[in-house]
């Protein structure tokens, strides 16, 4: 296995991952796990020598257990954070596709469901686009953009 690509460094952590981005009839696909109070969305660092799409597809199978497709790319965010739990200050790169699950079982899984990867219990839930305003949910951006993806890759910038 390839290094990811996170540099702790003295001031704080870079990273670079992909996410997917997985709708299905007005509801966006995220998870938590035990260590996190908040809701993200499926999807993890990049190894070295991996391209975003690959990482993005390869954490979809980790994750999920399904080979999605990616529809296509939808942001490069530039995103600076503490992180809720850790505390640590972050500057992180992290590229979100489109995914498309037509060709998998995941909607028969239900509104809600569980997954395990590596050492980690994972809850995914169907979150209504209508309820991410009061949801406890990251990246903050995704909250209002995904009511119109974009049809080309657009750069953002959030600090939080």
């Amino acid at each position: 296995m390839s290094a990811d690509l996170t540099f702790l460094l003295p001031e704080g952590v870079f990273s670079v991952r992909a996410c997917a981005v997985i709708v299905h009839e007005g509801k966006l696909l995220a998870m938590r796990d035990e260590r996190s109070p908040y809701y993200y969305l499926p999807g993890g660092r990049l190894h070295l020598h991996e391209t975003a799409e690959q990482a993005a597809l390869r954490e979809v199978r980790e994750e999920l257990g399904i080979e999605a497709r990616i529809s296509r790319p939808l942001w490069l965010c530039q995103n600076f954070f503490t992180e809720d739990v850790s505390h640590e200050k972050y500057h992180e790169l992290c590229f979100y596709f489109l995914m498309d699950i037509s060709q998998t079982d995941l909607l028969s899984r239900g509104e809600s469901f569980s997954g395990a990867e590596r050492h980690h219990r994972q809850r995914f839930c169907w979150l209504p686009f209508e309820s991410l305003a009061d949801a406890y949910l990251y990246p903050l951006f995704i909250k209002e953009r995904i009511f119109e993806l974009p049809q080309q890759l657009e750069l953002l910038t959030e600090r939080k």
